[in-house]
């Protein structure tokens, strides 16, 4: 499997690299994927163990507007 698409599946269009924006108090953040069913937290909303976290990073086709995302460590920020 690649992470870097370089034609849309659906238009057949170019693909560009980004990721999806969580806001967050005062806070922007990539977001990640999570192993398991959410467990609920009083303090956090969801709790769970952050290193099990991996970054999302997703690609646009510039022509059509579909998504295809990604769940791998190098798309954690630098």
């Amino acid at each position: 499997m690649t992470t870097s698409p370089e034609q849309c599946p659906k238009c057949e269009g170019p693909m560009e690299r980004g990721f999806v924006l969580d806001n967050t108090y005062g806070k922007r953040l990539v977001s990640h994927w999570a192993p398991g069913a959410p467990q609920k937290s009083f303090w956090l909303g969801t709790a769970l163990p952050d290193e099990e976290l991996i970054p999302i990073g997703t690609f646009r086709c510039s022509s059509c507007g579909y998504l295809e995302s990604y769940a791998r460590d190098e798309f954690a920020p630098d």
